[in-house]
């Protein structure tokens, strides 16, 4: 006898004890981070291009 993945994740997933509960708190903050590191990536790449352009010097 053979559970479908369906149904071992709906089993899973179930009440547990709590720590499901908790995925529903992590996994938005763990995007939220994700993103934070992305854009904070970007910045410092444009600012380290940026200072090290010096041909526009004086020109904004």
């Amino acid at each position: 006898m053979t559970i479908g993945p369906f149904l071992f994740a709906a089993g899973l997933l179930a009440h547990q004890g709590g720590w499901d509960e908790i995925l529903w708190v992590m996994v938005p903050i763990l995007v939220m981070v994700g993103l934070l590191r992305v854009a904070t990536l970007r910045v410092r790449r444009n600012v380290r291009a940026k200072s090290s352009d010096t041909g526009d010097v004086g020109a904004e």
